[in-house]
This record gives structure tokens, C-alpha cells and sequence, in this order.
């Protein structure tokens, strides 16, 4: 199975690219991660506007047959078990690829929101994207290590 990131502008932060790599590498044999992003759309006194815009380039990029994870404050808030089994049961469905999808400054469009297999939160406070995306990657790397027995997870 593929794991992917799918974020709404780049990366900013070399210290978050960095720690993201770190547990990338680490996840290459459990099929590896992929990282990609889209333009972020300026901001032009219309949010909805933004959020559409945003969306259509997010679901241009999403397969039909892929697993869809939005992340949003408003989602659900699974332990780091419960994530696990969140991706044994993808794993086992047969999932060729899982696509965590980080939002813009303003959030998801509801097309996006509507495509989700799940809504993730990964705290009910709104997090930086580039401190999201490196408590995603981690997470996920633990689950991993969750399944496979390895004592990383305490």
C-alpha cells in the first residue's frame, strides 16, 4: 500500500521538511510516502472562492480508487492505535494508495470534504500546516510500528 501527503501550498519550513524525511525514509518498507502539493490560491476577499479553487487542483490529484483522509480540527481524534487500525483495515481491504489531504489557510472545500474515506483530527486546536504535516508523518510511521510489534510506540 502507498501512503501519500497531499497539502495545499509548499513547504516553508526547512526544520518540518527535514522531520518529515526523517520518517519517510523510515516508512519506505511499508510502501513508502509520497509528498505532493498544490498552488495555494491568493486570497482575493472571497474564502469560498479560495476554498473552491484550492479544492478542484486537491481532487485533480486524488484517484479514484484511493483511500481519502482529510485533515480538519473537526474530525475524528483517534488514538494512535486506533489510527493503526485505521490502516491495518486499508491494508487489508487492498488499498493501493492512502491520501492524507492537507487544507489551505481557509480550509477545505466541501467537495474535498465529501470525497473523504475519513476526517482526521489531529488535535481539536488548529495546528500550523507544517507542524500538522510532521505530527501526520509521525503518527502514521508509529502505527506502523504499532502493527509490526516494534517497540516504538510505549
Amino acid at each position: 500500500m502507498k501512503l501519500a501527503v497531499l497539502r495545499v501550498g509548499k513547504s516553508t519550513e526547512r526544520w518540518a521538511d527535514q522531520a518529515v524525511e526523517n520518517w519517510a525514509k523510515r516508512l519506505r518498507r511499508h510502501g513508502g510516502l509520497d509528498q505532493d502539493f498544490v498552488k495555494h490560491e491568493h486570497f482575493r476577499g472571497d474564502v469560498d472562492a479560495v476554498k473552491q479553487a484550492e479544492g478542484e487542483r486537491v481532487l485533480k490529484r486524488i484517484h479514484e480508487r484511493d483511500v481519502v483522509v482529510v485533515l480538519d480540527e473537526r474530525g475524528e481524534t483517534p488514538t494512535s492505535h486506533e489510527l493503526s487500525e485505521w490502516i491495518d483495515g486499508w491494508r487489508l481491504d487492498g488499498a493501493g494508495r492512502v491520501v492524507f489531504v492537507l487544507g489551505g489557510a481557509y480550509g477545505h472545500a466541501p467537495e474535498v470534504r465529501q470525497r473523504a474515506d475519513k476526517v482526521l483530527s489531529l488535535s481539536s486546536m488548529v495546528l500550523n500546516h507544517e507542524v500538522a504535516r510532521v505530527v501526520l508523518v509521525e503518527q502514521v510511521y508509529r502505527a506502523f510500528t504499532i502493527l509490526d510489534g516494534v517497540p516504538y510506540h510505549h
